[in-house]
């Protein structure tokens, strides 16, 4: 008598509904594996350090509404994934440099002193471009404080002695709120100055809302922040210009510190500062991290978009500027040059403060000076012809949208007296912008960036 073959199943394949659950269950396992091993493509990020700050930084109330209008992002990968160390490495590394190093700027870099009617002193673009090219000579260089900035000496005492790493923003005009920092190391509130630089209607909005007393002289905070009021009635009429001070001169403002974010005030930072200058600057061996525009790679570009949608009032204005840098050099990217773009999105900024750095900011602020506040338009003009050349690293936008949440300006002002100031009307420029074959300075610049070539 034979013995009758039977086949015996598994025994998980007996119940239909655990077999697709081991499926799903190896199949997510796979694709975890894949995005964050395999992909080259994917954006990964530490999203806090070993021990983050879990309670708030700051309680608001409730009607401040500091978390309204984020804008969405729709970018899920990129081409250059940044890893974060792990953050105690980045704290001792960066900690032992700044309290062992000495003032990499001091050694090459001295500035103008004396008075001026206007903060830059308002130089000639000879006079200007004369600076570009900065030897060991000890020439001094024009960078600002032509007039006094105008804080207290009890916030200037506190920002001389911040010697480390400091994290600087500012709101005029009540333009933005106040947002703190998420995914903080446990040191880092610590070890970083967190600086606000504030106008009275900004200060007047912050005492509406009870986020700081009314009758302290001295300090106020409201969370990490510390809050330093800028009497801007000495300083320019352009609230925006105002802000260009601490966001371009903040190796002034703070003379000892060693590495620097600049934040705009629309942004939230959501990565710990000490990750984002490991892994963007110490890591890369860079004088300065900056993200590269998400549309525009030619300075032109964003000159036309400027015109365009308004950004900037006076057209005629913006037409000389780029016809004083296309007379001077200024050349469209191409694939020759060392830097992924010409146009960055300057709304994160990672520095650290090396002589070549802070002669970069020096000079873009005296052009943004004599010209208007959009900083986009004379960046790539300032990086390509100075010299000594600044180490860059221009990261992708994708980058940028993971280590900030941006928000939407203030709306309204609620509650506060003072209204904002209204923009001036656009002018009209005399011609249309730039339009090649009308003699322009920068009709070289427009053959060459629309990939044309002159007889």
């Amino acid at each position: 008598m034979g013995i009758k073959a039977t086949s015996s199943k598994p025994l998980f394949c007996y119940s239909k509904l655990l077999c697709v659950s081991i499926i799903y269950l190896f199949t997510s396992f796979f694709l975890m594996f894949y995005t964050t091993i395999i992909s080259p493509t994917n954006c990964l990020f530490r999203y806090s350090p070993n021990d983050p700050i879990q309670t708030p930084l700051f309680v608001y109330n409730s009607s401040y509404g500091e978390h309204k209008h984020a804008l969405p992002t729709f970018r899920s990968s990129c081409n250059s994934p940044v890893y974060f160390t792990d953050y105690w490495n980045a704290l001792k590394e960066i900690s032992e440099f700044s309290e062992n190093s000495t003032f990499l700027g001091s050694r090459n870099l001295r500035y103008i002193q004396g008075n001026a009617d206007s903060f830059g002193g308002n130089f000639s673009t000879k006079k200007r471009f004369y600076y570009f090219n900065h030897g060991d000579d000890g020439i001094e260089v024009p960078c600002g404080f032509f007039k006094r900035f105008p804080v207290s000496n009890f916030d200037r005492i506190a920002m001389e002695n911040c010697k480390g790493v400091v994290v600087i923003s500012a709101i005029f005009n009540d333009h933005d709120k106040i947002r703190q920092p998420k995914g903080l190391g446990k040191e880092t509130p610590y070890s970083v100055c967190f600086y606000m630089f504030v106008d009275d209607a900004t200060l007047k909005g912050l005492q509406y809302h009870n986020l700081i007393s009314t009758t302290s002289s001295d300090e106020n905070s409201v969370g990490v922040w510390r809050i330093v009021k800028v009497a801007k009635e000495h300083l320019y009429e352009n609230p925006a210009m105002n802000g260009i001070i601490p966001k371009y001169l903040v190796h002034r403002l703070f003379p000892n510190s060693k590495y620097s974010i600049w934040i705009d005030a629309k942004m939230q930072l959501v990565v710990d500062p000490f990750l984002l200058i490991h892994s963007l600057v110490v890591n890369e061996d860079v004088d300065m991290a900056i993200s590269r525009h998400p549309f525009y790679v030619h300075t032109m570009e964003e000159a036309m978009a400027t015109a365009r949608w308004k950004k900037w009032w006076d057209v005629d204005g913006l037409k000389k500027q780029m016809e004083t840098y296309c007379q001077n050099g200024l050349q469209p990217w191409t694939q020759e040059k060392p830097y992924p773009s010409d146009v960055p999105d300057s709304a994160i900024i990672l520095r650290k403060h090396s002589v070549a750095t802070n002669l970069f900011s020096c000079l873009l602020f005296n052009e943004l000076e004599e010209f208007n506040p959009r900083d986009q338009l004379p960046f790539a003009y300032v990086r390509d012809l100075m010299n000594p050349k600044m180490k860059l690293n221009m990261f992708d936008v994708e980058v940028f949208e993971k280590v900030a949440v941006e928000y939407r300006h203030n709306i309204k002002n609620e509650g506060v007296s003072n209204p904002k100031v209204m923009p001036k009307k656009t002018k009209r420029g005399s011609c249309e912008f730039l339009v090649n074959g009308t003699g322009s300075k920068c009709d070289g610049y427009l053959l060459k960036m629309w990939g044309e070539s002159q007889d």
